[in-house]
Parts: structure tokens; C-alpha cells; sequence
């Protein structure tokens, strides 16, 4: 038997993070990392497990100390910090064993620390680690020869998560996605064959989601839930029913292709799903730049603009947050006025703007090396590892904090804010409609909940932001929200709308170019 602790490391201050803002809704982290409570489910009862998430509790050294073996996982961002911790585990002598998706990628890179590493997913190969550890031969290596079957794949441990200081919860659905982008590795990692668990499956976990971790919203973790349009369609059916049984626990955040706009059915399941916002890789307005990436799913139905595909998705009662990329070759000097033309014409509030970079095992990466186009320092100075060939790296790192400062000024931020959701009117959708005309008192204890939110939210932002101005602002387009559209749900989303406002501009307000051009606390 062996005694296991498993860490997640902290992550530094990120757009996703929303760690200044955490604090305004008594949360410590955004969502718990899906690898841990899953390894957990894997490992045989015989073994005790300790899960340990730095994001929201410092790390017990000593505890490890004692522990048999002590997992870690992390993403390309955590790695830093992923180092620090396994020095101070080896100065105790401990069992370390790595995975995630920074040592898929990057295996070498803990080279000499780590005493196993897991390459890829780690459904089958983390119980034959368990077995080969008590008969005393664990292998350096552990990579599965074939994909995990998610039909064969358990419900997490949600029980030893300390669940309450998150602000949502997580569930996958599947794995895969067919498309072929060339800077994405979830295709070297999951494959191109998007692969899904059964309904029964997904029933079990928002159970246990509803029940033993009692979360009210919840991130659908998937990278492109609609890599199989017509066998989500099934999934997002059995959601349905399940919601509709349980009044409507759950709230969901998800990520999609662009060419989610072309299936009104998928769109309107999503809706009676409860899924309230979704992600989408819209990039950039540059056709050329897709083009030469390999991203052609954004390209399709050239009858409709990025923007009008956007609306349709937003018809439903869904907001829409898109990831933007900036510094592909046919980039010119005038990408960066047409990125946030197209995201205010486009009326999406929030946008995760980066440079392009290179993750290594992608066909981007491989195109880099063999151009010597690449900025091989671990951390470089310029916020991306790619030379790029239609500007100088000062001009993409200038041009990228212009974007990201004149998206995210107040005025503009909120601008987005009121052209959505009172001007466009998001916020009716079919599913509140009918739970409002079927349901007129659970509707209205919702909508008192969501009022007790607003004011809550509201005062910790008149009490907690230091910046007179910034306060000013908050109370502004609150009032005009509450004087134009009354509505209880509304209101609440631009509560929480200004709590993240808030986050951004603590990120920008730290982000700065130092003496040697190179950018730092950059997201």
C-alpha cells in the first residue's frame, strides 16, 4: 500500500485566473485542475491519496515528506514554479513522479529531478505505475500505447477537494478534436478523433458535482465540445433531462469551434443545457493568418462574417469569449486597430489576447526550428519564442499592450458591456423564458439570488477597489444597467462583469516594459 500526495502548483496572476478578483467573492481559485480528483478515482482503494492544490493552500513539505510517492502535474505556465516545488521535494527525498501537459511536451525538462514521468494521458498507465512501485521496479517512463477509452473512465474524487474555494467546478465530456491548427497541442495529445464518455457517465459525475461538491456553475473542460457535433447532441440531451429533473443546479461554461454558429439544433441544446458562456479560437480577422495555420474551420461560410457568426451564438442567450492571437507571419502594422475593431464589432466582452507562440511536438513548432525562427530561452524576453517576419519584436510587443490596454479601459470594456447585453439584449433565452412561464416561483427565487449576488458583489467592489476613479466607473454602468434593463439576471452579470473588469486592470496596471525592451508580469 502506498501513501500518495498529489500537488497542482500555484499559477502565476493569468487572464484565466482571475486572481485579483477572487477575493470580491470569497474564492481563492477559479476552478480546481480536472487531473487530480481523476487520478484519484484511479488509484486502487488499497492506496490512501492526499490531494494538495497551491492555489488555494500553501504545500505541506513535511507532509510529503512521509508520503510514499508525490505526483505533480502542470501546465506550460505552472513550469516555473513546477521546478521550485520538485527541488524542494528532492531535498526530502522524495518519490517524484510528473505529468501533465507540460512534460507531454516537454519531457526533458525535469531531467535528473524527476523519478518517473508520464507522457500524454495517464488513464491506464497510472495504475500499472502503482503495480510496477509495489513490486519495486517503476519504470522511468510511462506513455500510453493507445488512447483512453472515456467510457471506461471513473468519476473524480470531488470528496477530497476542498471545494469551497472555488469559484466553479470542472467536467469533461470528452477528448480530441478533428481539427488540424497547427499551434494547438491538444491534437499531440488527445489526437484528432474526438472521443466522449456515455451519457450514464456524465449523469454520474453531475451528480456527484450537484451533491458531494455542491457547485452551483461548473467549466466543461473540454477543448472543443463539438468535435462530434452529432454525439454531443446525445450528451447534451441527457443534460437536459437531468437539469430539468434537479431544477436547474447546474450553470456551465464551455469551449467551441467557430462553426458551432452553423447548428441552430446544437446552439439551442447548449442553451437548454444551461450553458451560459463559450469560448471560441476566433484569432484573428486575418484570413491569410488562418490560412497558413491551418485553422480553415474559421473560414467556412464565407456568406456570414466572423461577427454575424458570432451573433448567432449570442441569438441564444449565450455569450461569447474568444481567444485572439497576435504575430502570425502575414501579420501587418495594421493588425492590431482590425483586432479590436473585430471584437467590439463581434460584442464580445472578453477576449484572451496573446502572441503566437510555439509549444513544442506542434507542426508550429517544428516549422520554427527548422526556419531558425525560434527564441529558444526558457522564459523570453518578448512574450513569445517566435521571431517574427512581418514586424520587429518591439512592434508586435508594443502593438500587443495597445490591444490589450484599449480593450480593457473601462470605457471601452463597458461600452462592449451595454452593447450586448442592453442594446442586443442578451440575457432571454428560450430556457429562461420557459422556466419563467413553467416555474414562476423557482424562477423567482432565482432571480432574488441573483439580486442578493449583485448587491453583495457590488458593495465589496465599492469597498475593496482603491482607485476612486475606477469605483466611479463601476457605479456608472451599473446604475445605467439598473435604469435600462431592470433585469434580475443582468444586473448580476455586470456585478460579475466588474469584479473581472477589476482582475484585467490589476493585470495591466502591472504589465511594463523594463530598461531592456523585455516585457514582464506579462499574461
Amino acid at each position: 500500500m502506498a501513501d500518495i500526495v498529489l500537488i497542482n502548483p500555484k499559477f502565476e496572476a493569468s487572464y484565466w485566473g482571475h486572481e485579483h478578483a477572487l477575493h470580491l467573492f470569497g474564492k481563492k481559485a477559479s476552478m480546481p485542475v480536472a487531473a487530480l480528483p481523476l487520478l484519484a478515482a484511479l488509484t486502487p482503494p488499497e492506496h490512501t491519496i492526499t490531494l494538495m492544490d497551491e492555489n488555494v493552500e500553501p504545500i505541506d513539505y513535511e507532509r510529503c515528506a512521509k508520503a510514499d510517492i508525490v505526483g505533480m502535474t502542470g501546465m506550460i505556465v505552472q513550469r516555473f514554479r513546477m521546478m521550485e516545488i520538485i527541488t524542494e521535494l528532492k531535498k526530502r527525498d522524495c518519490f517524484v513522479a510528473l505529468g501533465g501537459p507540460w512534460v507531454s511536451v516537454k519531457e526533458d525538462y525535469f531531467d535528473g529531478f524527476a523519478d518517473a514521468v508520464f507522457v500524454g494521458e495517464a488513464e491506464n498507465t497510472w495504475p500499472r505505475f502503482l503495480d510496477d512501485w509495489q513490486r519495486g521496479v517503476p519504470a522511468k517512463r510511462y506513455e500510453q500505447e493507445d488512447r483512453t477509452d472515456m467510457s471506461r473512465v471513473p468519476v473524480p474524487r470531488h470528496d477530497l477537494l476542498k471545494i469551497k474555494n472555488y469559484a466553479l467546478g470542472t467536467i469533461q465530456f470528452s477528448r480530441g478534436c478533428p481539427f488540424m491548427c497547427e499551434f494547438c497541442d491538444i491534437i499531440v495529445t488527445f489526437g484528432r478523433k474526438p472521443r466522449l464518455k456515455t451519457k450514464e457517465q456524465i449523469v454520474a459525475e453531475l451528480e456527484s458535482l450537484h451533491k458531494v461538491a455542491k457547485v452551483q456553475a461548473a467549466f466543461i473542460v473540454d477543448d472543443n465540445l463539438i468535435g462530434n457535433k452529432k454525439a454531443v447532441k446525445e450528451i447534451l440531451r441527457a443534460v437536459i433531462d437531468w437539469q430539468a429533473q434537479n431544477n436547474y443546479p447546474l450553470s456551465f461554461i464551455t469551449e467551441a469551434s467557430l462553426d458551432l454558429a452553423d447548428d441552430d439544433e446544437l446552439i439551442e441544446l447548449m442553451d437548454l443545457a444551461n450553458i451560459r458562456t463559450v469560448f471560441v479560437g476566433i484569432e484573428t480577422p486575418n484570413e491569410d493568418a488562418l490560412k497558413e495555420t491551418k485553422k480553415t474551420q474559421n473560414l467556412r461560410g464565407h456568406n456570414r462574417s466572423i461577427p454575424e457568426k458570432v451573433a448567432s451564438i449570442q441569438a441564444y442567450g449565450i455569450e461569447v469569449w474568444s481567444g485572439m492571437m497576435l504575430g502570425f507571419d502575414t501579420d501587418k502594422p495594421d493588425i492590431f486597430d482590425r483586432q479590436i475593431k473585430l471584437i467590439e464589432d463581434a460584442k464580445i466582452v472578453h477576449s484572451s489576447v496573446g502572441m503566437v507562440t510555439a509549444i513544442p511536438k506542434t507542426p508550429l513548432y517544428d516549422r520554427m526550428l527548422k526556419a531558425d525562427r525560434l527564441d529558444l530561452a526558457d522564459r523570453t524576453p518578448f512574450g513569445t519564442n517566435i521571431l517574427p517576419v512581418s514586424m520587429e519584436r518591439e512592434e508586435l510587443r508594443d502593438g500587443y499592450l495597445s490591444v490589450l490596454r484599449g480593450l480593457y479601459s473601462p470605457e471601452q470594456y463597458f461600452k462592449r458591456l451595454d452593447s450586448l447585453y442592453l442594446d442586443r439584449g442578451l440575457g432571454e433565452s428560450r430556457l429562461r423564458q420557459t422556466s419563467a412561464k413553467e416555474k414562476p416561483l423557482a424562477h423567482a427565487a432565482k432571480a432574488a439570488i441573483a439580486l442578493l449576488q449583485t448587491a453583495f458583489i457590488f458593495v465589496r467592489l465599492q469597498t475593496a477597489v482603491k482607485e476612486r476613479e475606477l469605483r466611479r466607473h463601476y457605479r456608472r454602468f451599473t446604475y445605467n444597467a439598473l435604469r435600462r434593463r431592470p433585469n434580475p439576471f443582468v444586473l448580476q452579470t455586470y456585478a460579475l462583469r466588474s469584479a473581472m473588469h477589476y482582475h484585467y486592470h490589476r493585470l495591466l496596471a502591472g504589465m511594463a516594459v523594463d530598461g531592456e525592451g523585455h516585457l514582464i508580469n506579462i499574461f
